[in-house]
């Protein structure tokens, strides 16, 4: 569990290290997902050394949810006086969303038919 922790902490030091090297264009938690699934794809990493932690992340994720709440209640007036632009943003990034797991993962299952 600590291995796990340390790689995926790791992976994270190193996306905000690339983040501040690249001026913050793209944020370092970002960079650092993107690192780690390459390591975990190309087997550098073994999924098995982050597993555990991954799950227990996964497991509490709500967790994760709570200073964002508390932000949104700390800044209500600011965001009550946007509520219509916020809802549009919010349905609009969800329908893409859906658009876009489908058609990656219709594009998979295709891939895998033709493997067959």
């Amino acid at each position: 569990m600590i291995k796990g922790s340390f790689y995926i902490l790791l992976f994270y030091f190193l996306g905000e290290l690339i983040s501040k090297l690249i001026g913050g264009f793209i944020p370092g938690s970002v960079i650092g997902m993107i690192l780690l699934f390459l390591a975990l794809y190309t087997k550098v990493l073994k999924p098995d050394n982050v597993k555990a932690v991954a799950t227990n992340i996964t497991k509490n994720m709500a967790v994760f949810f709570v200073p964002v709440g508390v932000g949104l209640m700390a800044q209500f007036e600011l965001f009550s006086s946007s509520l219509l632009a916020v809802f549009i943003s919010i349905t609009a990034s969800t329908v893409l969303t859906i658009i876009t797991v489908a058609l990656v993962q219709e594009r998979f299952e295709k891939r895998k038919g033709l493997e067959k």
